[in-house]
């Protein structure tokens, strides 16, 4: 692992529930928990990686995608919430009262060397926040469930090295589904969900040039898909990595560098293996 760098993951992305893992070699942070507690270590266990390693949970809102495992694996495993009262009392979310924490709009949170700072957002939902964390001078926001670019999202995710990116629906699928109108609106309305094409105006907008990973967040079983949506953003990717995180399972671990950093471990591995068959013709030539 290396010493400059941060991990992340999604252990499952979508309306059937999400959890996002971001952390560097000693801690991590939960933003939502979305899965039950048993599924959660089920999916950490196959990433190899250690429930121990996470230090506390962020909550978005109360939508229960978002909040289904969150009691359970907190008094599971000892683990503070961080959470709007608002969306606590919304979600009749109980917790022991050491383990509850109120974050504050724009105002960071340190978790170890972690920080994780909320910023407001659109999304029907009572209190809706999304979140960026940084560390090693690395910066990974979440950005889901948004129902249009407030100047928020376009700020912060100005800032990210990599981000999961909420593309949820298609226009023409979603516009040709059996979704009820008012379930269309709804998603539409401004504070429901964005579309790919909305998602990749942010991309390509207000992309960094720094940013190397992008991935593809909560998208509908019904109204979008996979394979479209991946070859719509990779056209546009300029080298970034691009990723659909699955409704189904985890995704792969990862690692996320400065590009100067991934530079520099580029050479050293070029003058190691310049080193190596330098010391091999040295041998070769004592025969």
């Amino acid at each position: 692992m290396y010493a400059m760098a941060l991990y992340i993951t999604s252990l499952n992305s979508g309306s059937n529930g999400n959890c996002y893992y971001i952390g560097n070699n000693t801690e991590a942070v939960l933003v939502d928990a979305g899965l039950s507690c048993r599924e959660t270590e089920k999916r950490m266990k196959k990433l190899g990686l250690s429930m121990s390693k996470i230090k506390a949970i962020f909550i978005s809102h109360e939508h229960t995608d978002h909040i289904k495992g969150v009691e359970s694996i907190a008094e599971k495993y000892n683990l503070p919430v961080f959470i709007t009262a608002a969306t606590a009392q919304r979600g009749r979310l109980h917790f022991k009262k050491e383990l509850i924490n109120y974050f504050v709009n724009d105002k960071p949170v340190h978790v170890g060397s972690l920080a994780v700072t909320a910023f407001s957002k659109l999304h029907d939902a009572i209190d809706p926040h999304s979140f960026i964390i940084t560390g090693n001078g690395i910066a990974v926001g979440v950005f889901t469930d948004i129902g249009a670019a407030c100047t928020n999202v376009i700020k912060y995710f100005g800032k990210c090295h990599a981000a999961f990116l909420e593309t949820n629906y298609d226009d023409e699928m979603l516009d040709r589904g059996s979704y009820p109108i008012f379930l269309k609106n709804r998603i539409r309305g401004g504070e429901g969900h964005l579309s790919n094409s909305q998602a990749l105006g942010i991309f390509t907008s207000h992309g960094p040039s720094f940013m190397t990973h992008l991935m593809l967040s909560h998208l509908s079983r019904d109204n979008n898909n996979p394979q479209l949506v991946h070859q719509l953003f990779n056209s546009h990717a300029n080298g970034v990595k691009i990723i659909v995180a699955s409704r189904d399972e985890q995704s792969a671990v990862y690692t996320i560098q400065h590009q100067n950093m991934e530079a520099l471990n580029d050479n050293a591995t070029v003058k190691n293996n310049r080193h190596i068959k330098l010391e091999q013709t040295k041998q070769l030539s004592l025969f």
